[in-house]
């Protein structure tokens, strides 16, 4: 990408969260039109989880916070508001990008107390989103994770995975990838993630990835009530999930966090007003769908999961394609950690 003609700012005011988080300067430049990037240098690249968490992992890594996918629903919306920017427009257009990253995990990565445990990527906002190609964070991160023998896994929307595949198959640690893929209609799935790739292009790097050897998880989440739940989409989407060569795929519905909620329930309001009331029966005032809606959802998808092959159990996949030691140790981590993410 070239980045000519781009504008440098070292206001301290520009971002107010981040006047004491190592906030090196403000770029702006055509190539993201109407976007700010803010690089710091981290103190910290390594982000515990809570031990009361219910995801599966302890230890994350977050090369960028805000998301150009500018998903309506992303669940992420609200920890924007930590550094001061609100958690709609503030969290597609105001990218922190934490510059050193690479090199502050390969630091935390060698010190004696390390254990190794597993990391995950790509459980806040997406670390291949497209910011990824101009700041090419993810190579060092991943060597950083495999020389230090730490088993990881990736969950992403974008395509620009494709581009470390060789560093990923030659891996000699536990390596799990799961692309997010939710909506076949072009048109639906540009109002609702405008910045993500088509679901053509996701399935292609499915596609790619097996193509490299490695195992790949799809991730049809978040499922929306009304939108993209109906037995017809649920069936066109795993066949086509399937034909890509996924082993298994997961469903989920959609989740509301604060922050995500008040977006995406302006976008409902916007685009679908006549499901308003439809989506208050359904999420009252609470994050999550009500029980009676998630117990239909699990009994609408079980029978076309298991017509398209891919409801597997972990360890077993298509194609003769069985997973090593390396990726079914992470599989498993990789299945049940993307509920944090919608």
């Amino acid at each position: 990408m070239r980045w000519d003609g781009q504008k440098l700012e070292h206001d301290a005011d520009v971002l107010p969260g981040l006047e004491l988080a190592g906030l090196v300067r403000t770029v702006r430049t055509p190539e993201f039109a109407g976007v700010t990037f803010h690089e710091i240098h981290a103190r910290t690249a390594l982000s515990h989880v809570p031990a009361a968490s219910q995801v599966p992992f302890r230890w994350t890594v977050n090369p960028m916070r805000g998301c150009l996918h500018r998903c309506v629903y992303c669940f992420a919306r609200g920890t924007h508001r930590y550094l001061d920017l609100d958690a709609g427009e503030d969290f597609d257009t105001q990218i922190v990008v934490k510059t050193n990253v690479a090199d502050v995990l390969h630091v935390e990565l060698q010190r004696p107390s390390w254990t190794r445990e597993h990391v995950a990527l790509g459980t806040n906002t997406d670390p291949y989103q497209r910011a990824e190609g101009r700041y090419r964070l993810m190579p060092g991160v991943i060597d950083a994770l495999v020389g230090s023998g730490t088993p990881f896994s990736i969950l992403t929307k974008g395509t620009l995975l494709r581009r470390d595949l060789p560093l990923l198959a030659d891996a000699d640690v536990s390596v799990s990838l799961a692309v997010s893929v939710a909506v076949l209609d072009d048109e639906l799935q540009q109002r609702l993630e405008p910045g993500t790739p088509t679901a053509r292009a996701r399935l292609d790097l499915v596609r790619a990835i097996r193509d490299a050897g490695l195992p790949v998880h799809v991730m049809v989440a978040p499922v929306l009530p009304w939108l993209t739940d109906s037995t017809d989409h649920l069936d066109r989407l795993f066949a086509q999930v399937a034909q890509a060569g996924a082993q298994r795929a997961t469903v989920l519905p959609l989740h509301l966090r604060p922050g995500a909620r008040e977006w995406f329930t302006a976008w409902l309001e916007r685009e679908r007003p006549d499901l308003v009331a439809a989506y208050r029966r359904v999420y009252g005032d609470g994050s999550y769908a009500h029980r009676e809606y998630r117990q239909w959802l699990t009994r609408r998808v079980a029978p076309l999961l298991a017509r398209h092959g891919l409801d597997r159990p972990d360890g077993q996949a298509a194609g003769g394609l069985r997973w090593g030691r390396r990726e079914a140790l992470a599989h498993d981590a990789a299945a049940q950690v993307q509920p944090s993410l919608f």
